[in-house]
């Protein structure tokens, strides 16, 4: 549990340092987000049925954005060695660099994405749908981006090629979180969706840190 904490406070300390990185998700996030009421029409009754759709795909792609220095960093400066070397297991040490991410990535994000929804005329009663259903898709997000970030960490420009990547299996994501949101618009139950973005979030976190760090332990050899 000591390595996990350490690399845990480590990842934290480096992202804080870097602060412009954990920005330019969040202003992407905002930008999108934003430009889409002025560009469709602005009746209440369209924004509204766009705006879930809208802010969960912003959401999702500036989640995007942060995905490769996930790895990177740790293996130019040769850090990912030593974590490869370490007698803690490297599924563990992945699992928690997989946590820092999400808490300077994805958490900022859940905290910004209900003001935005005003914006979309989003019923008050649905953010905390909302925020609950992004706080259970995010770490499946996370979890997957460490995957694509593994695979690609040892090509010099491999940004592009994660997105091609992880994208494909976000749909699932997307789909459910889009669905217990507009669920929520409606008033119609919406423990369905949430249930299934529960067991996605269960199943990457259990398997995914497995197989980045096989990954890794592949791209170092």
């Amino acid at each position: 549990m000591a390595s996990f904490t350490s690399v845990f406070a480590r990842d934290l300390k480096i992202a804080i340092r870097r602060w412009s990185e954990l920005a330019t998700p969040l202003i992407f996030f905002v930008i999108i987000a934003s430009l889409f009421p002025f560009a469709l029409s602005p009746d209440v009754a369209v924004l509204r049925s766009a705006g879930t759709g809208i802010l969960w795909i912003a959401a999702l792609l500036s989640s995007l954005l942060a995905l490769d220095g996930l790895f990177r960093t740790d293996m130019e400066d040769g850090s990912m060695e030593q974590l490869i070397l370490s007698p803690a297991s490297l599924g563990l040490l992945v699992f928690a660099k997989i946590c820092a991410h999400w808490v300077v990535s994805a958490l900022p994000l859940i905290v910004l994405a209900p003001l935005l929804a005003l914006s979309f005329y989003l019923p008050v009663d649905a953010l905390p749908t909302l925020i609950f259903a992004l706080a259970l898709a995010t770490p499946t997000l996370s979890a997957l981006a460490a995957i694509g970030a593994a695979l690609t960490v040892s090509l010099r420009t491999g940004g592009g090629l994660i997105g091609l990547l992880v994208l494909p299996l976000t749909a699932p994501v997307l789909i459910f979180g889009t669905r217990a949101t507009d669920m929520a618009v409606h008033g119609e139950p919406v423990l369905g969706p949430l249930y299934l973005l529960g067991a996605l979030a269960a199943f990457c976190l259990a398997l995914g840190p497995l197989a980045a760090s096989a990954a890794l332990r592949v791209s170092v050899e």
